[in-house]
């Protein structure tokens, strides 16, 4: 009998199913308190702080040119961060499909959750150490972490559909955006009370920058606790099949399946094209704001503040949304918002906090919002019982192939020298996706994968 069947049954006076549905909030609780853990580390680390200060360790290191030259390569320093995100993401599409395969093999996603979350809470934590030209240590450190939180969020999605029915999918997804986003904001309110006044603490102004990232490593790691204590593992048929040798062999596998699935391949180019730009704007906003506009690095730690308050109000507003117009046609109108922000951006005054802080008000009813749905919505077109795998394609779209935005904003600089050339380059990201998910027919995939159509999507 299945995990899932053995919840189910019980006695005839329902107190099974009482218990059942107890141990399943229980488990969401813990669910939430993932995003709780990690989102930390793209607030405070990759949104706030690592972009403008690697940045300037980059910029101390450069030669007269203002070039540095890690393996050779000449790189202009303003977009070594960039280039280093991308590269990150390139080690994570080589790592996630197999820790996905394996997850579904042995049904052990704790295990391995465990060892990627800690992998990349301990390089975040040695950010500590980046200071004077080492430029190249947090090149490392950043592409390890980065690409840990990655492979962690592949396990960490594929819970959603053991722990929650169909029809409250959305508001579960919603509710973990909305826990990560107030993790974020109340960190980010300790790292500014750090950073303002660090000299009364008896510090410089980079040893708080880099307590700051190292503090993001250590509350990623101590509340990574809770889901491991709280989520339980389904033990499927053929647990043990998942050796480490197997991993390419059940890739392979994994993607013949995906192709008698056309439509949730469809959802998912859709996904991967827009959420390129996503991720692409959440990771170098604080290095155009500090570079073309010339904002302090206390007006870029508030601006994101205000973006992760209003992130859990969007998160939740555009989830019961999604109840009344349905996730499809909810994404989409956050698409087109997406597209007037990065318009509205190329013409943002430098030196003008006001616009800066609108824009990033905008960002923060969208952005929340705009991922969880999309993640709920893909959990509806998961064939049962592929939900690591599936779900390691997703987090390739979500993370793991967003290695696009990035390279591009990064080669739009290096060719320009202008960041507003970068920041418009990625409308192309926003529209296409729209034009993709348009086509997506949404009822008929949920029910090609085999899934009850719920009566909104």
């Amino acid at each position: 009998m299945s995990a899932e069947t053995a919840d189910s049954a019980g006695p005839a006076d329902g107190t099974a199913g009482r218990d059942a549905a107890g141990d399943r909030r229980r488990e969401q609780r813990g669910w939430y308190f993932y995003d709780f853990a990690c989102s930390v580390y793209s607030t405070s680390v990759l949104t706030v702080f690592l972009g403008p200060y690697l940045t300037s360790v980059a910029k101390a290191a450069a030669d007269a040119d203002g070039y540095v030259h890690p393996l050779g390569v000449p790189v202009r320093a303003g977009s070594l961060f960039a280039y280093a995100v991308s590269a990150s993401l390139v080690v994570a599409v080589i790592l996630m499909p197999i820790v996905g395969a394996a997850a579904d093999r042995t049904g052990r996603k704790k295990p391995l959750l465990a060892a990627a979350a800690y992998t990349g809470a301990t390089a975040t934590a040695a950010m500590f150490f980046l200071d004077g030209h080492r430029y190249l240590l947090g090149t490392f450190l950043l592409i390890v972490a980065n690409a840990s939180i990655s492979v962690s969020m592949v396990l960490y999605n594929a819970y959603l559909p053991q722990i929650a029915g169909p029809e409250e999918r959305d508001a579960v997804s919603s509710r973990g955006w909305a826990f990560g986003y107030t993790s974020g904001a109340l960190v980010l309110v300790l790292d500014l009370v750090l950073y303002t006044g660090h000299d009364s603490f008896g510090l410089s102004e980079s040893e708080a920058v880099r307590i700051c990232l190292a503090t993001a490593g250590v509350w990623w790691g101590a509340f990574t606790v809770v889901p491991l204590r709280r989520l339980r593992d389904r033990h499927m048929k053929g647990a043990g099949d998942g050796a480490a040798g197997s991993g390419w062999r059940q890739l392979t596998a994994t993607l013949r399946d995906m192709r008698r699935h056309p439509l949730t391949l469809s959802f998912l180019l859709a996904y991967l094209v827009y959420n390129d730009g996503v991720q692409t704007v959440i990771s170098q906003a604080s290095v155009y704001g500090s570079e073309e506009l010339g904002l302090s690095q206390t007006t870029l730690i508030t601006a994101v503040l205000l973006v992760q308050v209003l992130a859990v109000a969007g998160a939740l507003g555009m989830g019961r949304m999604a109840r009344v117009h349905g996730a499809k046609h909810t994404i989409l109108g956050s698409l087109v918002v997406w597209t007037l922000i990065l318009v509205a951006g190329y013409f943002l005054p430098a030196g003008s906090p006001v616009f800066f802080y609108a824009l990033a008000a905008a960002i923060g009813l969208v952005l929340g919002g705009s991922q969880a749905l999309s993640r709920s919505l893909f959990s509806h077109l998961v064939p049962r019982g592929k939900e690591a795998e599936y779900f390691s394609a997703y987090e390739m779209s979500d993370r793991g192939l967003s290695w696009l935005g990035p390279l591009v904003f990064g080669l739009a600089y290096q060719l320009s020298g202008s960041y507003r050339d970068a920041i418009i380059s990625l409308v192309i990201f926003f529209v296409a996706g729209s034009v993709l998910l348009a086509r997506v027919p949404v009822r008929r995939a949920v029910a090609a994968a085999g899934n009850p159509v719920p009566e909104r999507i």
